[in-house]
């Protein structure tokens, strides 16, 4: 799968691409992540890639050629299933949303500075905007590491253990249930006995009792979107 991320700031996904699921899944060849510097494409001697805002509001906004000159590259080399904006205003990412990205083979990503993109920019050639709070950022790079992650680790063979990613959080529309592992006693507190009983039966029966216990204490509404 291919990530193509268009962004000021490459250096800022270095150390994020070099570690862990997503260094892992890199090396196996499962993933590609191209950083596309927006500069490189501005025709300003400085490489300014920011303008003032019509009507005067404060701030500054992306210019538009630079950014579709970028996109227009790339599309000149592969179709893309998805340019994604990241944005405040977007949909909210959510499992289902990291789901269905998997399930693609080419995606760009697309991060805003300053004050926003260009509204042009949305219009021509945005096709999914996508939102990971309802908070702002200093720009677009971090949601898109976030989302970059959230996707990768779904994809077959990049983690060790394919079946993990289904008891995740949020999978199955239910925060996932606690987990242990050793030592059994660690200061008089214990792992509950029925996680080693054996019988997978019941071993499912707590762990769903449990995820729902868990979700309707912390996250109530994704019970109430779902009755």
């Amino acid at each position: 799968m291919r990530f193509d991320i268009l962004t000021l700031f490459p250096e800022m996904f270095e150390g994020i691409f070099s570690v862990s699921i997503l260094k892992r899944a890199r090396d196996k060849g499962l993933a590609e992540y191209h950083l596309h510097n927006i500069r490189d494409y501005s025709t300003d001697k400085h490489r300014r890639v920011d303008d003032y805002p019509f009507s005067g509001e404060s701030g500054m906004v992306m210019k538009i050629e630079p950014v579709a000159a970028c996109i227009r590259k790339l599309q000149s080399e592969r179709d893309y299933d998805e340019i994604i904006f990241l944005t405040p205003d977007g949909e909210v990412l959510n499992q289902s949303i990291a789901n269905e990205l998997s399930m693609h083979r080419n995606l760009m990503l697309l991060c805003g500075h300053y004050k926003g993109i260009d509204e042009r920019i949305r219009e021509m050639f945005v096709t999914k905007e996508i939102s990971v709070g309802d908070y702002v950022l200093s720009g677009g790079e971090l949601p898109a590491a976030a989302l970059t992650d959230a996707i990768v680790r779904l994809i077959p063979g990049v983690l060790h253990d394919e079946t993990s990613a289904l008891s995740d959080s949020f999978q199955y529309e239910l925060l996932s249930p606690p987990v242990y592992t050793r030592p059994y006693d660690f200061e008089g507190h214990t792992v509950p006995d029925i996680l080693l009983s054996g019988d997978e039966k019941k071993i499912a029966e707590w762990k769903y009792n449990m995820a729902l216990e868990r979700t309707r204490e912390r996250r109530p509404d994704m019970l109430e979107e779902n009755e």
